[in-house]
């Protein structure tokens, strides 16, 4: 058998040119290669995200100055080959060819390649070498490579591709000074490969080449496969998988919740500083008011969520650097193949955890159409960080000095939004999308420990976009929900007055400040039941008072049909409207909301009943053009806000008529 068969690729420039080092790269590799970790290790956090024109594959953009001179990074969705019939295949072909334009067109290839699987990964090798750019292969993992007893002779792979090879260890930063250095001079391949259509040869090629470069230790790589198949004995177990999905799970949310406490009560801290700092820069009046009430307050029950929203990505990435999300997901194809979905699903559904926005258009990867728009229209029920603020303060109701209680209380609002939208896919598949399911291949990579800085950079990374959400959106909606809840002015009631006025003749200073801070709590909360704000949740009430909902409660989940989190922010401006803002934490101050009888507002069957009303419910509408533009039609939008509206509602009401029937309060 000829191992290189015969090149049908054309050689556009001289080999003896020296052209300039290339100050725009292309970096590509197959999935769990690593190459995530090689492109943070390149530009840091110092990168953005871009759509390719006229599709939802997004590219991450980022920027180098290692090395001789000062080059842009394209990150490319991973892939198995460029000659797939995927969307993110051919508009990686197209752009690589130069026929679709993502800033200026790349000039050189950087291929990641995973040292553990060579044979694998050559395919893409071959396919990228031969598009008529300068190539450079950068043999990542080698560090597993050799705890796993396999030696890969780079410079014999050099031959065999016809293009640099640098070995290099993403994790540790091993071989990247050798990589910068090389990055100056790829080049483009004068070997004798396969055709690129040619899948057969190609695949006799990758094996032929594999064997001639790779040396193995057979009783160290031996060991480790016996080591990774007891381990996965249990991850990809049908039982013992599940359970322990469920219990990884579990600790996560604990972990959080037992971590997060603390930076938590800082930020808290550092906002009423912030608070009374501007209350004493800024004079008294409506700017002063809308600072420390609107801006301040708002933002202030928003970010104080952000420990727990960073520790989440946090872990997830480690988790998924482990290898052992793979394993979750092969666990759970099964589970989704019962429900009519395909195992494609589990990757848009697992970023729906994140964002649903992104989730939604990553579901175009799923080829067939009618699996695709069932899981479009399921993913906003999986629990996204959005509702990490909402989720956070109605479970510290619920179980306000049980860690463990409340880490299991997160757990079970990820699965019953997963169990919802498992629910409503197998009645869209029975129904309106009814038809068969193809099979799935999936790849199991090799179990690796995780890489910190990759776990930083990606939180980093999502921090920050929450933190322009905070800064753009949020900021917004509280501005406009303090002067909904300042105006209009109205006089202070009797019986604040009356209490003024006694307190004025109290000659006790502990009696009079305990009836001025009577009064303020009764004019305050006079002034916003008469604001807009208030004539607005009045008005609406009656349509959430089954639920055990207020017209404060009310305003919140009316504003927060634009964005989840705003509703903690809703009452973190209502409640410093009242004018009684002591050293109380916002959270603290919002779980002890009075109706205007006195009693608390959010009590815990209310509090129970809203937890599944945000579980559920769409209270998103960014994600409806999202929807409509990805199934190509408005009305499977409008059908997604108006059954997870319903679902929510009508789960809610059960909640809260079955605590009362209980004795629950």
């Amino acid at each position: 058998m000829n191992a290189s068969p015969p090149s049908t690729a054309t050689d556009p420039v001289p080999r003896d040119a020296s052209p300039p080092p290339p100050a725009r790269i292309a970096l590509l590799g197959n999935p769990n290669t690593g190459k995530t970790t090689v492109f943070n290790r390149l530009c840091g956090i110092r990168a953005k995200t871009a759509n390719f024109p006229g599709s939802t594959v997004e590219a991450r953009i980022g920027v180098t100055t290692r090395g001789s001179m000062r080059r842009h990074v394209v990150d490319l969705p991973g892939l198995y080959g460029l000659n797939l019939d995927r969307p993110e295949s051919r508009t990686c072909k197209e752009y690589l060819r130069g026929r679709i334009e993502l800033g200026p067109p790349p000039e050189a290839i950087l291929v990641v390649v995973d040292a553990t699987n060579l044979e694998r990964n050559l395919i893409l090798v071959s396919q990228a070498v031969q598009l008529g750019l300068p190539a450079l292969v950068a043999l990542n993992m080698t560090d597993l490579a050799r705890r796993r007893g396999v030696r890969v002779d780079h410079e014999r792979l050099a031959a065999r591709v016809g293009c640099p090879v640098v070995p290099i260890c993403a994790r540790t930063g091993e071989g990247f000074d050798e990589l910068f250095t090389a990055l100056d001079t790829p080049r483009l391949s004068d070997a004798a490969l396969p055709n690129g259509s040619d899948t057969p040869g190609a695949t006799r090629w990758a094996t032929a080449t594999e064997a001639a470069c790779v040396e193995e230790n057979p009783t160290a790589v031996s060991r480790a496969d016996r080591r990774t198949d007891r381990i996965d004995a249990i991850f990809t177990h049908p039982i013992l998988g599940l359970l322990s999905f469920v219990v990884v799970m579990s600790g996560l949310f604990y972990t959080i919740f037992s971590l997060a406490t603390l930076p938590m009560d800082l930020i808290e801290l550092l906002f009423a500083q912030l608070g009374g700092l501007v209350g004493a820069v800024v004079p008294a009046g409506p700017i002063h008011d809308l600072l420390v009430d609107g801006v301040v307050s708002g933002v202030a029950g928003t970010l104080v969520f952000l420990p727990q929203i960073c520790l989440l990505f946090f872990l997830i990435s480690l988790l998924e650097d482990t290898g052992y999300l793979s394993r979750a997901v092969f666990v759970l194809d099964r589970l989704l193949r019962r429900f009519g979905l395909p195992g494609q699903a589990f990757v848009p559904l697992l970023s729906a955890h994140a964002c649903a926005i992104p989730a939604i258009m990553s579901a175009r990867l799923i080829p067939d159409l009618r699996q695709r728009i069932a899981t479009i229209l399921v993913a906003p029920l999986m629990s996204c960080s959005a509702r990490l603020p909402v989720y956070v303060l109605l479970v510290g109701i619920l179980f306000p000095r049980d860690p463990l209680a409340a880490g299991l209380a997160f757990t079970g609002c990820y699965a019953l939004g997963a169990i919802a939208g498992l629910v409503t896919a197998l009645v869209c598949r029975r129904t309106i999308l009814s038809g068969s399911s193809p099979p799935m291949l999936l790849e199991l990579p090799t179990y690796k420990l995780p890489s910190l800085r990759t776990a930083l950079t990606t939180t980093m990374d999502r921090a920050w976009m929450f933190l322009r959400k905070a800064g753009t959106v949020i900021v917004a909606i509280c501005v406009v929900l303090w002067w909904l809840s300042a105006y209009p002015t109205t006089p202070e009631p009797s019986a604040a007055t009356a209490l003024r006025t006694e307190a004025s003749m109290t000659a006790d200073a502990d009696a009079a400040a305990n009836l001025t801070t009577l009064a303020d709590e009764i004019a305050g909360r006079h002034a916003i039941a008469q604001s807009f704000a208030g004539r607005l949740g009045r008005t609406v009430q009656p349509v959430f008072a089954p639920l055990g909902l207020d017209w404060q409660l009310t305003v919140g989940v009316v504003t927060s049909f634009a964005a989840r989190e705003v509703f903690v922010s809703t009452l973190a401006v209502l409640v410093a409207g009242t004018d009684n803002v002591d050293d109380a934490g916002v959270l603290q101050r919002i779980r002890t909301i009075r109706r205007d009888d006195g009693t608390l507002v959010l009590t815990p069957r209310t509090a129970a009943s809203l937890l599944v009303f945000y579980v559920l419910a769409m209270q998103c509408l960014p994600t409806l053009p999202v929807t409509a533009r990805e199934t190509g039609h408005w009305g499977w939008a409008f059908l997604q806000l108006g059954y997870m509206s319903a679902l929510a509602y009508a789960a809610a009401l059960l909640v809260y008529s079955g605590l009362g029937l209980a004795g629950v309060t």
